[in-house]
């Protein structure tokens, strides 16, 4: 495996510090990095912006051409990057393959859009074209949670747009990375797609560079606060997918049998690690018992181990960071009243392994209520007043995704069209596409991706008037 940056064209050892990359299922060093010192930063930044002079000129079909290329090696080499993913990520391998196969999917999309010209002509006869042009270089920070398919989520729609990218790896995942931009540069031009390492501060170095136009981060609220106070003054475009606490409210009229099991999906996906996995249940009184008791069944059977082994379900949280604080918002909830609602199994601790825990009779004063969990336990609330439940949710700062489950579709759209978040489903969660816009309200985010907004918010807009 390829543990060097990559920017303009070349495999570069970082002059910096040098760190680890872990396997959380068993916490061995599966490689070495290092990070880039602020010279290799500089270096990085003038090659992109080199790069970009000639870029922005590139034929849209050459472009289009280039990504098909692109996808045809992702798709070639789909089981060597699924098992990067797995080795530095953790989650199961047929999770991982998934992944690389959301990758594909998103730039077939994305490959195919048309970068808009707007044709207007006033009252008066007077004609106007508005185009959408680059930006220029674009920074890009990626979490460690789905670090190859988000990674794509930045870096295609940038080079759609012919803007050049400088992609930072979250420094607990930077391989399957490495990997995919590798893969870019065989088929762009050097410095178009480039790839530095490090940490919190390589990040901030890169994000706050005068000559970055556009800063795009995947990651939490508090990091993202950061970012957005380093761009005072710089005019920079900026797009924070942040922190979530989705809550999803099951009406009283569900299949419970079929529900559950795409609740208990929709909130476990990735071992909870998922921006926009339920992280709050709230569950009608009436049928509450017979669907926990279906939960319980459906943790109680996952096998939680080594992603690379078959019979894997549930892989381990990706870090000792957040593998203690996960424990830690157990703990309290636990020592605060709350009741654990499934039989947790004792697993091995050579990893970062917590079971799938479900946790009753939490209420607003708990951590685990009222924060971002992002590991595999649910707090799962009763209620009876779906109008009070609608309140208590919107209360909460963040305002990433929500659900809504019912048999009636109508009443559950009036209940939807309630609910303080930029994405909300019914009968499903998590279940993003590159068609439609996606994008926090409050605390979790500014901005889109996805979308013809997404795309657009990687170009700025040019208006030609013409007169005769």
């Amino acid at each position: 495996m390829n543990n060097k940056m990559i920017f303009n064209g070349q495999k570069i050892t970082g002059n910096g510090q040098a760190f680890e990359v872990i396997n959380p299922a068993n916490c061995t060093v599966i490689s070495n990095c290092n990070e880039a010192d602020h010279k290799q930063i500089e270096e990085c930044v003038k090659a992109a912006n080199d790069a970009f002079q000639k870029w922005k000129h590139i034929d849209d079909k050459c472009v289009r051409h280039s990504l098909e290329q692109v996808a045809k090696d992702i798709a070639e080499e789909k089981n060597d990057i699924a098992k990067i993913i797995t080795l530095e990520q953790g989650k199961p391998l047929q999770l991982a393959l998934l992944e690389v196969d959301l990758a594909l999917y998103w730039i077939e999309t994305i490959k195919n859009y048309e970068i808009p010209v707007d044709h207007i002509e006033d009252p008066m006869g007077k004609k106007m074209e508005v185009h959408n042009k680059p930006l220029g270089v674009v920074a890009s920070i990626t979490p460690w949670n789905w670090p190859f398919v988000i990674a794509i989520w930045h870096i295609i729609p940038a080079l759609k747009t012919k803007n050049c990218i400088i992609n930072k790896p979250s420094e607990f995942t930077p391989l399957s990375t490495i990997k995919l931009v590798e893969i870019i540069n065989r088929h762009f031009p050097s410095g178009v797609c480039n790839l530095i390492l490090g940490k919190g501060e390589v990040g901030r170095a890169l994000t706050e560079h005068p000559q970055v136009q556009k800063i795009t981060f995947t990651g939490s609220t508090k990091t993202g606060i950061s970012i957005l106070n380093g761009t005072v003054g710089q005019f920079k475009k900026v797009v924070l997918e942040l922190g979530g606490n989705d809550a999803a409210i099951i009406l009283d009229d569900v299949n419970i049998e079929s529900v559950a099991e795409k609740v208990f999906q929709s909130a476990f996906f990735n071992a909870g690690q998922t921006c926009a996995c339920i992280k709050r249940l709230y569950i009608h009184e009436k049928v509450y018992d017979p669907f926990v008791s279906k939960l319980s069944e459906l943790a109680d059977k996952q096998k939680v181990g080594d992603g690379m082994e078959s019979q894997t379900t549930f892989g381990p949280v990706q870090n000792e960071i957040q593998y203690l604080k996960v424990k830690n918002i157990l703990k309290k909830a636990i020592t605060n009243g709350a009741k654990v609602l499934n039989n947790p199994q004792k697993i091995s601790d050579s990893g970062y392994f917590i079971f799938p825990t479900l946790v009753g009779e939490v209420n607003e004063n708990m951590e685990i209520l009222t924060e971002e969990q992002f590991g595999p336990i649910l707090p799962i609330v009763k209620y009876s007043d779906v109008g009070e439940v609608i309140k208590d949710i919107n209360r909460s700062e963040y305002g990433l995704g929500g659900s809504v489950w019912s048999s009636n579709i109508d009443k559950a759209k009036t209940i939807a069209d309630q609910l303080e978040c930029g994405t909300v489903w019914i009968n499903s969660h998590a279940d993003v596409s590159p068609l439609a816009e996606f994008g926090g309200w409050k605390t979790s985010g500014i901005g889109y991706a996805f979308g013809k907004s997404g795309l657009l918010a990687y170009t700025k807009k040019q208006a030609i008037h013409i007169s005769n």
